[in-house]
């Protein structure tokens, strides 16, 4: 159980910086680069502050325990669909292969914080089922 939730926070935690604080900072103290990732893309000016908007929000979702368990899946869900994305955009515009592998190595790290929070929140059910019931978690 401890080993289980040591390796969630510590991808969870490297998902917060890396797709939370990191573009967070961009915006707030170095505006100029706000769209330094997607504009070669080919994507307008606007898509790089609204991509920013929604992975903060994302990753508020993830991050504190207090929110519902849907919102979690959605910022999840989210979060996956941005990396993919930006795997594709690279793959089809500038096929550099490490513009190519970070997102998916970003992904790998979204995936063991998802795998982790879910291995949590059952245990943490069935502890909660074991004790509604007077069951012990032995048997």
């Amino acid at each position: 159980m401890k080993k289980n939730k040591i390796i969630f926070w510590i991808a969870t935690i490297f998902i917060v910086i890396w797709e939370g604080v990191m573009p967070l900072g961009t915006l707030l103290f170095a505006p100029q680069y706000m769209n330094a990732g997607t504009k070669p893309l080919g994507y307008p000016d606007y898509f790089a502050y609204a991509l920013i908007i929604c992975k903060v929000l994302g990753v508020i979702a993830i991050a504190i325990p207090q929110f519902p368990a849907k919102l979690k899946e959605w910022a999840y869900a989210g979060l996956t669909f941005s990396l993919l994305f930006a795997f594709i955009s690279h793959a089809c515009v500038d096929q550099n292969i490490t513009y190519m592998l970070l997102p998916l190595i970003v992904l790998g790290i979204l995936m063991l914080s998802y795998v982790y929070r879910s291995k949590l929140a059952g245990t943490s059910r069935a502890s909660q089922q074991n004790a509604y019931t007077g069951a012990s978690a032995i048997s």
